[in-house]
Parts: structure tokens; C-alpha cells; sequence
């Protein structure tokens, strides 16, 4: 926001002195805060093309800029650096026009409404999510979140396995469990087999509706029913977990039904036709080697079975028939080998491979009393999503899994997450939240709350840590495109403990409701008011609640 008005200043300077620009310069906040509040290396980079030597350049710019009453100084640094230190004016003008903003504060269209599809959590409908799945459902909902806020027209959607050798192993499982039920002895209970208390749970369920009915069934009626069954109920215990998590899908995709669709043969049609397909071993291959891809992959096997990869194409084929332009795919770490196979594939249906990026979130590491939690699907040992909500809430569990970069392991530490206090970013986060709200409160209650902010109250904000809070509200909006273009949802949490931590120290250091000034008191209260609003902002965008009190 101001740094975008800067470069204006800078480019209208420019014009008027006959500088030519027609290299891109950038305007930064300098690393040094005595550096000033914004730098600029405008006379760097446009001194070679205005033969002259950035020092020299920056000396004349600076001298006509310097005419700007928005700039209490301007000076140069360094080889040719432009350092800006602003009027308190010009925050109070920037800080207005986010105040009058309210909750469409750093809503932009910069995406231009492009349709982004983005999928995640896509897990294998064998059990309830996990907390690998919960890190997935935060960081792809918030980048959702962020998109739309961003003028973006994403949706977000999850695939669903539901066809394949995993379910068959669930019904047979889910049978085992069942007849456990009616006395039958099992014995050792097959390795392969999923062991988790749900698939008992699943079986209790199933015989108090049916009872032997089901045993009544062909082999083959039954495990189709067990299969139905047993994946209608997981999914739904997976929606509602996901609703708990604030995450609601915008489509769900059955693989399932794609393949009764008869897409699969489309696209082993489509493949034929571009000419990318061989036969060897009686096994049908695409020749991705010809694309980029390491190696060629077999299609559909010698016994006439397809493989994993040909039903994954034909469900991004559909994306793209819909009309979404980009596809973002956010993984897990074992993907990697999937990148360049699909990316292959796109290049031989003629789409541009570029449309598609995956994000892979790397693993998720639970601790617990200082030791890492060990977890096995098949073994039964699992946290599910829902038991890490029920032990720290939804908001700590979000909050925690956000704050690390994609390519970043994270290692979950439940007992910090269960702190009330600072030590806890969330806690630190949504406090200086509530602490603005209390404050306001106190201000109602002693009748110093105006029923309008007037604009004249900006010219007491004027102290240097009240100047800083306008800057650090002032960065939102271009955070939130950077967040959006580079995928990189962890820059919130960055962007609240900042804030966070600028209340805090503010609240220590001056009162703000003081029955000495009524005018310095509603200036002050203007100020806390914005930055509650724009705290709500960041907090809808993580899916985090905004508490008045705590």
C-alpha cells in the first residue's frame, strides 16, 4: 500500500527530471529501521540506462522529491539506496483510508477473478483423517481463503480413492470384525488388515441394523455391500471432521464414479490417439520418457487392470473441461514421483504442463511430553484429527499447522499448544485481540467511546510506536497477494505475532483511555478499533476465531 504510493512518487520524479525508467525498481522496508521507513534502489537499477553513477542519480531524484510534503526526510545511503522517512501525515492519511475499509480492508482484485482449483487431503476413505490430513485441510483452506480475499474464483476440492485394492482390504476387514461379532474366533488378525477401534466401531454399527442379513448375501453381494457401507459411513465421519476444522469442501470427487463414467477409457483413448503408447510384456505403456519423465509407465497391466496413475489423469482432465486454469494438487512427501508422470501427460494431450502445481507438505511429527508419538494405520495406533481437536482446539491446531512452510517438517508439540500464555503464538495472538476488546469495553462503559471516529482525531496519533502500528497494518494487503502468488499461507502467522506483539508493547507503554484527554483517548481507541478489525481479518483467513475475551 505505501509502497506502492512511494514508487508512484518516484516514477512522477522521474518523469518530471527526464529520467528514463524502463527498468523495473523495487521499494522495501530496510532492514535498519535508522535507515528510515522505506528504501528504494531506483537509482541503482536506472543508472546504467541514464548513464550516470547511482550516487549521482539518487542525489538528483532526492532533490526533487524532497519537494513532497509527504517525506520528513529523504536521504541517500550507501552506493545510490533512496532512504524515505515519512511525515506522520502521510501514516494518518494511509491509516484513514484502512480504518474507512473495515472489513474489505486488502480485499483486491488482483487475481482477476482467474478460476484456481485447488485439491487437498484427498485420503484413501479407509479410516477416520488424520493429523497429516488435518495439516493438509489447514494450509489448503487457508490458501483458498487467502485467494478469494485476493480476487481469485477458487474452489476447493477433495478426490476420493474409493476405488482400488485399499477397499477391498476395508469390506474384509469390516467382515472380520463382523463376524467377531457373532462368535466366531479370527485368531491373529491379518497384518494387512486395517486394526483401528472404527472398523469395530463399523461393525457394531452395520450388525445392530442388519444383523445376520448380510452373511445371508452371495461372497460377492457382500462385499460390495460391505464395501458401500463401510466407505458411505467413513466419509461421512470424515465431512464431519472437517467441519469441526472449519473446512468445507466445495466438491467431492469420486473415483468410483469417474470410472463408471467411462473417463478412464477416454483418456487411454486420448493417449492412443496422440500417438504416446506402446505394448510390451501384454501391457499397455505411455512413453512419457518422450515428455520429460524418467521412466515410461505402464497403463494397464497384462490381466487387463489399470494402474493408479491412468484414473488420476482422467480426473484432471476433468478439472481442466470445467474451466479451472490452474490446478494446485497439495501432497504428502511420497508424491514425488507423481510430478513428473502427470506433468508428462499433460504435454501429450497438448495442455500446458504449467497450469498444474503441487505442493508438497512435508511430514508431520506429534510430541508429547518431550517424545515423539509413533502412528500406524494398520496397527490401529492413530491421532485422528478429531482426537487432536478434542485435546487442543480447532484454533491451536489450525494455527500450529499454518505456521511452517510447506517444505518445512513439523514437529507438533501438544503440551505448548495447551499453554495459556505467551509463550503459545496463539494464545499471544488471539489475547492481544481480546486485551483490544476490553479495552474498548472499559471505554464504553466510561461513557469516552464516540458514536462516529472523526477525522480529526489522526493528527494525535503521532508517537513513533503508533506511526510503526499504521506501517505494520499498511503491509496487509501486499502480504496477502505475495501470499497468494507464492502459496505461502505461513506468512500470517508471521504478520499477527508482529502485530500482536506492537499491541502489547503499546498497551504497556502508553494509556490509552485517560480522562485527562478525551480527544488523545478516542484517537487511541481509533487506532485499537482498526487493529482489532484487521486482526479479524487475519484470523477469518487462518479459520480462527477472534475471542472478545479470554
Amino acid at each position: 500500500m505505501i509502497k506502492e504510493i512511494i514508487h508512484a512518487h518516484l516514477v512522477t520524479s522521474l518523469d518530471k527530471l527526464g529520467i528514463s525508467h524502463a527498468k523495473e525498481f523495487s521499494v522495501e522496508v530496510p532492514n535498519i529501521t535508522e535507515y528510515g521507513d522505506y528504501s528504494s534502489n531506483c537509482a541503482m537499477i536506472l543508472a546504467k540506462e541514464n548513464k550516470k553513477a547511482p550516487k549521482a542519480l539518487a542525489e538528483i531524484i532526492v532533490k526533487e522529491i524532497k519537494k513532497n510534503k509527504d517525506y520528513k526526510k529523504v536521504s541517500v545511503a550507501g552506493p545510490g539506496f533512496i532512504n524515505f522517512q515519512l511525515a506522520p501525515a502521510f501514516f494518518q492519511r494511509i491509516f484513514w483510508e484502512i480504518h474507512k475499509a473495515g472489513a474489505d480492508y486488502a480485499t483486491s482484485d488482483f487475481g482477476q477473478g482467474e478460476k484456481v482449483l485447488i485439491e487437498f487431503i484427498s485420503a484413501n476413505p479407509t479410516g477416520p483423517l488424520n493429523i497429516v490430513n488435518a495439516r493438509a485441510a489447514a494450509f489448503g483452506d487457508t490458501l483458498y481463503r487467502v485467494m478469494q480475499k485476493t480476487g481469485y474464483k477458487p474452489a476447493r476440492e477433495f478426490y476420493i480413492n474409493d476405488a482400488g485394492n485399499q477397499v477391498d482390504i476395508l469390506a474384509e476387514s469390516l467382515e472380520l470384525r463382523l463376524r467377531e461379532l457373532h462368535g466366531e474366533k479370527i485368531g491373529e488378525f491379518p497384518y494387512e488388515a486395517y486394526h483401528g477401534d472404527y472398523v469395530k466401531h463399523l461393525a457394531q454399527k452395520l450388525n445392530a441394523n442388519e444383523g445376520v442379513r448380510v452373511f445371508m448375501m452371495t461372497e460377492k453381494d457382500r462385499m460390495e455391500h460391505l464395501k458401500e457401507f463401510a466407505l458411505n459411513e467413513i466419509l461421512e465421519m470424515q465431512r464431519l471432521s472437517l467441519e469441526r476444522f472449519d473446512v468445507i469442501f466445495d466438491g467431492w470427487v469420486s473415483e468410483k464414479t469417474l470410472r463408471s463414467e467411462g473417463v478412464v477409457e477416454e483418456v487411454l483413448s486420448y493417449l492412443t490417439e496422440a500417438d504416446c503408447t506402446y505394448e510390451k510384456d501384454d501391457a499397455i505403456w505411455f512413453a512419457s520418457t518422450k515428455y520429460g519423465d524418467d521412466k515410461d509407465r505402464v497403463l494397464m497391466k497384462s490381466d487387463g487392470s489399470i494402474t493408479y496413475f491412468v484414473p488420476d489423469l482422467a480426473y484432471h482432465l476433468t478439472k481442466i473441461q470445467r474451466g479451472f486454469s490452474t490446478l494446485i494438487d497439495i501432497f504428502g512427501p511420497d508424491h514425488h514421483g507423481y510430478v513428473p508422470r502427470i506433468k508428462a501427460a499433460f504435454k501429450a494431450l497438448g495442455y500446458d504442463d504449467k497450469m498444474l502445481e503441487i505442493i508438497f507438505l512435508q511430514q508431520v511429527n506429534l510430541f508429547e511430553s518431550g517424545e515423539r508419538v509413533k502412528m500406524s494405520k494398520r496397527a490401529g495406533k492413530i491421532v485422528t484429527m478429531d482426537d487432536l481437536i478434542n485435546e487442543v482446539g480447532k484454533d491451536a491446531a489450525r494455527y500450529f499447522f499454518i505456521a511452517r512452510k510447506a517444505s518445512a517438517h513439523l514437529n507438533f508439540d501438544l503440551e505448548l499448544a495447551l499453554k495459556q500464555n505467551n509463550e503459545n503464538p496463539v494464545y499471544y495472538c488471539q489475547y492481544a485481540h481480546a486485551r483490544i476488546c476490553s479495552i474498548i469495553k472499559k471505554a464504553k462503559k466510561d461513557k469516552v467511546w464516540p458514536k462516529t471516529f472523526k477525522k480529526e482525531l489522526l493528527v494525535k496519533l503521532n508517537k513513533p510506536e503508533e506511526l510503526s502500528i499504521i506501517q505494520k497494518l499498511s503491509d496487509l494487503p501486499e502480504l496477502l497477494t505475495l501470499i497468494a502468488i507464492y502459496r505461502e499461507p505461513h506468512r500470517l502467522t508471521t504478520y499477527l505475532e508482529e502485530l500482536s506483539a506492537m499491541v502489547h508493547k503499546y498497551y504497556a507503554r502508553y494509556q490509552i483511555v485517560s480522562s485527562k484527554s478525551k480527544t488523545l483517548s478516542q484517537a487511541r481507541l481509533m487506532l485499537l478499533y482498526t487493529v482489532k478489525n484487521v486482526m479479524a481479518i487475519v484470523f477469518e483467513l487462518m479459520g480462527i476465531s477472534a475471542p472478545e475475551k479470554m
